[in-house]
């Protein structure tokens, strides 16, 4: 039985007297929000009732292309209310969208779910969302990528102060360290490409996995409660499907999932936490509008805004991985409901953030401020050559020529500086050869999508 509630009730409460999640209403983007929507989830849950009945009448099954018909025709056609007020009667969400896609379609209506368990329409929705999601989401990446290795490529050779534990070390360039972050990103994008091509399809199995009710509409018919699979598998735009299953696809799935976006979360931080001490260096800065405020008590403040809210978002994703962890692991025997309300939460959530968290950060890669002047004052404060007065000073006080110590020291300076020009001219090198081998190629497929400018909400 799946779970039940007044959601009826609950969705006609929404509004300023009620709480919404701010990811949906101030923070992810329209079409993130609507993969994730009831309209896309419980229109897909019609989709897959006509694609399984359209299988089962070419299988050999008795439904009339009427039936057919007239399940296509109401495929949008979602009476939420009724269906609200069904669910509250049944505490059964399944039962409650049967009734009433069969309250719209009376001629379909007894053929409707024919032979399936709930799961066949809900992982599988799951499965298609979780798709749509990742679609949504690696054009978004590549777009970050490329923005980055732009910044990159423009500021390859600007030598700059190096950190190792937050304290100077040697010179590395401007450039050179944005490629640490496309590195990074890079392999999320390859990460969460891998994840998405290796979903599979749920497809048409029973309530413990076994096919056994299809079997017996097929008069125990193998060949066609595999070819009927099959069939199915490929209307939802899948390569594969699982051969073995429980009631659910296994949970497994979601931890692979969620740990990839994860990891996209970890790198987000680590780059806009690079960006919040850079911009206290007055070094690199984000965007910053010409009427934004910083502090209502202290006008001069330029706060690092967006990359705070990345830092703070890509903390929430990162800990949502431990809900698929602790719920494959209590998945009892073929299947316990306790993962229906936490994977409610937890998927959406996961999405909906890693959204956001890319959409900010394309914003913030577009309009990065670096500060030659300021970089190049701090090299100087850190060469310890720069201390040439007080050297020359302390040399002629122990006996030496002020004109000969002036002549090494001035000698010693220029070789310091060649240092610091050919630091920034081998990086130059290394950030050429970084972008052109492992970073072009990997935005190949997304190149179509690169013109399109973020849009930042609130």
């Amino acid at each position: 039985m799946a779970e039940g509630g007044n959601r009826g009730e609950q969705q006609a409460a929404c509004g300023h007297d009620s709480y919404r999640s701010p990811l949906a209403s101030r923070y992810a983007s329209p079409e993130m929000c609507f993969v994730f929507s009831d309209r896309y989830k419980f229109r897909t849950w019609r989709q897959l009732w006509l694609w399984l009945a359209e299988a089962e009448q070419m299988l050999g099954l008795p439904i009339t292309n009427e039936q057919i018909e007239e399940m296509k025709s109401n495929l949008d056609n979602i009476d939420f209310k009724m269906a609200a007020e069904e669910e509250k009667q049944l505490r059964h969400d399944v039962m409650a969208h049967v009734h009433t896609f069969g309250h719209c379609c009376p001629k379909a209506a007894p053929i409707i779910h024919l032979g399936a368990t709930s799961c066949y329409v809900g992982d599988n929705t799951d499965l298609i969302i979780l798709r749509g999601a990742f679609d949504l989401l690696l054009p978004k990446l590549a777009r970050v990528i490329s923005r980055l290795a732009d910044f990159a490529k423009e500021r390859a050779g600007l030598p700059t102060l190096g950190f190792t534990h937050f304290q100077p070390a040697q010179l590395t360039t401007v450039g050179k360290r944005c490629c640490l972050w496309i590195q990074d990103l890079c392999m999320d994008l390859q990460n969460l490409k891998r994840v998405r091509d290796d979903l599979r399809f749920r497809g048409v199995k029973g309530t413990t996995g076994t096919q056994a009710s299809f079997l017996q509409l097929f008069e125990g018919d193998h060949q066609k409660v595999e070819q009927l699979d099959k069939m199915v598998t490929e209307k939802a735009g899948f390569k594969r499907a699982f051969i073995i299953t429980g009631q659910t696809y296994t949970r497994k799935v979601d931890i692979e999932v969620l740990s990839v976006l994860a990891g996209l979360g970890a790198s987000v931080h680590k780059i806009c936490t690079d960006i919040r001490l850079l911009a206290n260096l007055k070094e690199v800065e984000e965007p910053f509008e010409k009427q934004q405020i910083g502090s209502s008590a202290m006008p001069y403040k330029r706060n690092p805004m967006r990359s705070e809210r990345c830092c703070s978002l890509a903390r929430h994703l990162m800990t949502l991985v431990v809900d698929p962890l602790q719920t494959a692991s209590v998945q009892w025997l073929e299947r316990t409901l306790d993962d229906s309300a936490n994977r409610r939460i937890c998927l959406a959530e996961a999405f909906l953030t890693a959204d956001t968290i890319l959409n900010t950060l394309q914003n913030i890669s577009e309009g990065l401020v670096v500060y030659p002047k300021v970089i190049e004052r701090r090299v100087r404060q850190e060469l310890p050559f720069m201390a040439t007065e007080n050297i020359i000073m302390a040399m002629v006080k122990a006996g030496g020529s002020r004109q000969d110590c002036h002549e090494k020291i001035r000698v010693l300076s220029q070789q310091a500086a060649a240092v610091v020009k050919q630091e920034g001219g081998r990086a130059y090198q290394q950030v050429q050869r970084f972008l052109e081998e492992e970073v072009y190629p990997l935005l190949k497929p997304y190149e179509s999508v690169m013109k399109v400018k973020a849009e930042l909400c609130l």
